[in-house]
């Protein structure tokens, strides 16, 4: 099973999997591929822009390889805004989309604890496009979730 999981910045969703995914599924996560992919020391949220166009390309690649793997193992997939084309293909293979959302304020406490600035206007982003979204045909298809006590 295909499992996309969206959410704003500093919602849950990397806990979300961690409490339901086994040491066999494969995790698609592009903060996690970015930290691999970087020398120590680097931030774990507040990537370098070249690092992220990186990291990037090997998510596509790692998403094209593991969707061929459906039947054998489960597949856990962080997006945290899908755009209507990635929404299309997620569907195409039947995949089950989770939004984990805690709630505004305490992702925005979040961000400000524990990320750059600039990540308070992708939660802007996130909740602007969540709201416009007609019930039940939210990002998360109705699967909103809480994430756990931080």
């Amino acid at each position: 099973m295909l499992y996309v999981v969206t959410g704003p910045p500093a919602g849950g969703k990397s806990s979300w999997i961690a409490a339901r995914a086994t040491a066999r599924d494969i995790v698609i996560d592009l903060d996690r591929i970015t930290q691999a992919l970087t020398a120590p020391g680097a931030p774990q949220w507040n990537h370098d822009p070249i690092a992220s166009k990186v990291a990037l390309r090997a998510r596509y690649a790692a998403i094209d390889e593991a969707v061929k793997h459906l039947d054998e193992v489960d597949v856990y997939l962080i997006h945290t805004m899908p755009s209507a084309t990635w929404l299309a293909r997620y569907r195409r293979l039947q995949a089950q989309i989770i939004t984990v959302d805690p709630g505004e304020q305490l992702v925005r406490d979040r961000v400000r604890a524990m990320r750059s600035p600039a990540m308070e206007r992708v939660v802007t982003r996130w909740y602007r496009s969540y709201r416009r979204s007609a019930p039940g045909q939210r990002a998360g298809e109705g699967h909103a979730q809480a994430s756990r006590d931080w």
